[in-house]
């Protein structure tokens, strides 16, 4: 498969939290080779199940990959000189400092608009203002039309996507929008292809998740629906750079993050590691004290608990238009996936509660 091609997709179709109908079809489109079934529910949420070859009833492990992007909404249609413009607001962590000169699609209500997200030129704004960044009071979205026309095919409340494809960089690296999170829904396509040359005899139900970026909504429903017995939220980290080299940040190129904290199972963690030791392949540690921030939190929450690893890949320029990953990470994060699924057997479980219990009597 080529990575860059999936990704080249994945992050060009726009897919803003809350709207994700359009991203869902392409994903349904990559995973439909590898896929028993698909499930579709109430929120939106896409599920691919992959049987395995065990007996029935089988276990199940679930993959969820948010498949939403950060994005921005129609608030506001004013007129100047009978031009309509658009005012708009924020739909999950839009990073306000790089919105000015922006390129967007503004979804309507029957058709796509391009548009271009402007300001006064810093030159005309009162003294105080020209060296900081633009406030959402001061941008507007300009589609090129006229008041009538856009109050006839725009409404308050239409989602705005950002327009921007995805560049090769040197080195393997690559940057674009959306990254944040089609790189992990980028590596659950890998993993399933990798699966598909391998026997497992576990479930398989990978998941691309709804509104993550502002509730973790699909994470909540598709892990109390589909009750899996052990679950991985695959997700984005925080990538290092210039200004971005304390303890929080990872090398981008350096390999799949595996996360360990309040949401993540140890008994996860520890077997996780472990096939990435089997494989030989780098991996690093990363730590959250509270909650993560991810789907790891809304699955291992479902119904009774279920225990949830957490894999990340290094990003760079998180929440903006130029995200950046190494693709060689997405690649290695698809593969650890794969591996750990095709080892997964009978006594998984069992092994986990057991190692919990261990951990007990030592301290004790």
């Amino acid at each position: 498969m080529d990575t860059f091609k999936l990704l080249q997709t994945l992050t060009e179709t726009p897919g803003p939290s809350g709207n994700e109908q359009a991203i869902a079809r392409v994903v349904e489109e990559w995973w439909q080779p590898y896929a028993s079934r698909f499930v579709r529910d109430h929120v939106g949420n896409l599920m691919a199940i992959k049987e395995g070859s065990g007996p029935s009833p089988r276990r199940s492990i679930l993959l969820a990959a948010h498949m939403d992007e950060i994005a921005l909404m129609v608030f506001q249609i004013v007129s100047y000189n009978g031009n309509g413009f658009l005012r708009v607001s924020n739909v999950g962590g839009v990073d306000i400092r790089h919105l000015y000169g922006q390129l967007v699609v503004v979804h309507g209500r029957n058709r796509n608009f391009h548009g271009v997200l402007g300001s006064l030129p810093g030159a005309m704004l009162p003294e105080d203002r020209r060296d900081k960044p633009f406030g959402y009071e001061e941008l507007v979205v300009d589609v090129g039309l006229p008041l009538a026309e856009v109050e006839a095919e725009i409404s308050v409340g239409d989602f705005i996507s950002f327009r921007q494809p995805l560049r090769k960089l040197l080195n393997g690296r690559i940057a674009g929008k959306a990254l944040d999170n089609r790189a992990s829904v980028a590596a659950v396509t890998l993993c399933l292809e990798y699966l598909s040359q391998r026997s497992h005899s576990w479930d398989v139900v990978a998941v691309a998740t709804v509104q993550e970026e502002t509730r973790l909504l699909g994470a909540f429903t598709s892990a109390h629906s589909q009750q899996p017995d052990a679950a991985i939220a695959i997700d984005v980290t925080f990538g290092k750079g210039p200004g971005a080299n304390d303890s929080g940040t990872f090398e981008v190129g350096g390999g799949p993050v595996l996360d360990l904290g309040p949401n993540v199972h140890t008994g996860m963690f520890k077997a996780l590691k472990k096939t990435a030791e089997s494989l030989e392949m780098t991996i690093d540690t990363g730590t959250h004290g509270r909650a993560s921030g991810t789907d790891a939190f809304g699955v291992q929450v479902a119904r009774s608990g279920i225990p949830t690893g957490l894999i990340s890949i290094p990003l760079r320029y998180m929440h903006t238009m130029v995200e950046s990953v190494a693709l060689k990470d997405v690649e290695r994060c698809g593969r650890l996936m794969g591996e750990f699924i095709a080892q997964l057997d009978d006594k998984f479980l069992d092994n986990l509660a057991a190692g919990m219990m261990e951990e007990e009597d030592e301290k004790q």
